[in-house]
């Protein structure tokens, strides 16, 4: 802190000493906001001493003075308790929800100067705003909207030129300039419906069973958990009904068992390009899942208000059902409001089992 004035003198005298501010951390104690923030060493964030994230243990916590600081040695910011100012007000959400009901409805791009100013804000200032509350830059959610359009136009049977003209892009070759990665596959695929769309697939033995890594030629596109191998086949042509699957041999060797690896030492990471395919608040829920630390849990409510959208538990449900990447998008880690094991398309006891294993490991 430092403004100088009564108040911050007096908190640097409360929490002078780091046994002074591990007491007011486990306290939760709100005079002690502004007066330091605690960084954790195995997750690489810092936090407010009011975080109501999993207490870390003592020997993996220290202390900094502000924000800077804590950035200056490594640590990134806590996207939950927000450490580096003010806890987001509703007149910030506001603003922000107001800029996405105008990417929402417009065919072309819009700057970020003529956001910032339908809501009254500087450009930084708005920039900054608009990616803390959605995980999206302006220029990345309307991407991802129009790529929805587009996908809803393919959907009511429109042709691709007509669903590409119809989304607003006005060309083909703009849509292969920004929209093609967004979308995961070649736009004359998804009017088939996957049909042509190859999809290769390997499988390993865990301690949880068999574990199935498929990928597209963009990246992985399924995590996905089987009771036998012959199954493994079927899980996936039932999310990708029209697409080719076979087995990928040796080709994919390396990444199943990276994601092997990951079952037992979640704290390694998982590193695999990703191919992730859904609505641009589905990618937004998915993202705040990746996010969560190895070890934590959190309620549905938590990630909905993570993504600036308190209002919209059951669609945060809802893409947590429709995440086909589990593991590298960890729906696993969010429970119920009272901490209980709700839905998980592998089985409670999978469930159970990965939280259970990682608090272990973070123990």
């Amino acid at each position: 802190m430092h403004t100088v004035n009564g108040m911050a003198v007096l908190k640097e005298k409360l929490y002078a000493t780091d046994d002074a501010r591990w007491q007011a951390s486990v306290e939760r104690d709100e005079q002690a906001d502004g007066a330091f923030v605690l960084a954790v060493k195995t997750t690489g964030i810092y936090c407010r001493p009011t975080c109501p994230a999993k207490q870390p243990k003592r020997e993996n916590v220290e202390f900094f003075a502000v924000p800077d600081e804590a950035e200056a040695a490594g640590y990134r910011a806590c996207k939950r308790c927000r450490p580096k100012g003010e806890p987001m007000g509703a007149e910030q959400v506001k603003a922000v929800e107001t800029a996405c009901g105008i990417l929402d409805s417009a065919e072309e791009p819009v700057t970020l100067v003529e956001l910032a100013a339908e809501v009254g804000l500087s450009p930084f200032h708005f920039h900054r705003l608009f990616k803390q509350v959605t995980g999206l830059t302006p220029k990345e959610y309307f991407e991802a909207k129009r790529v929805e359009r587009f996908r809803g136009e393919i959907a009511t049977g429109a042709s691709v030129t007509g669903a590409l003209y119809g989304a607003g892009y006005g060309s083909a070759s703009r849509f292969y300039e920004s929209g093609a990665k967004t979308l995961g596959m070649k736009p004359s695929l998804l009017k088939k419906g996957g049909t042509g769309l190859q999809i290769g697939y390997a499988l390993i033995m865990t301690r949880l069973g068999w574990l199935v890594v498929a990928a597209t030629e963009s990246g992985v596109c399924a995590i996905v958990f089987a009771e036998t191998p012959a199954e493994a086949p079927e899980l996936l042509k039932a999310r990708f009904p029209k697409a080719s699957i076979s087995e990928a041999g040796e080709a994919m060797q390396a990444w199943v068992e990276e994601a092997a690896r990951y079952v037992e030492m979640p704290s390694r990471g998982l590193d695999l390009p990703l191919d992730i395919q859904g609505t641009a608040f589905q990618r937004q829920v998915w993202k705040a899942l990746q996010e969560i630390p190895v070890g934590e849990t959190r309620t549905y409510s938590d990630v909905a208000r993570e993504i600036g959208r308190p209002e919209a538990v059951r669609a945060v449900a809802g893409a947590c059902a429709r995440n086909n990447i589990s593991l590298a998008i960890p729906c696993h880690r969010v429970v119920g409001r009272d901490g209980s094991l709700t839905g998980y398309a592998w089985g409670i006891e999978r469930k159970r089992a990965l939280i259970e294993g990682e608090k272990r490991e973070d123990d």
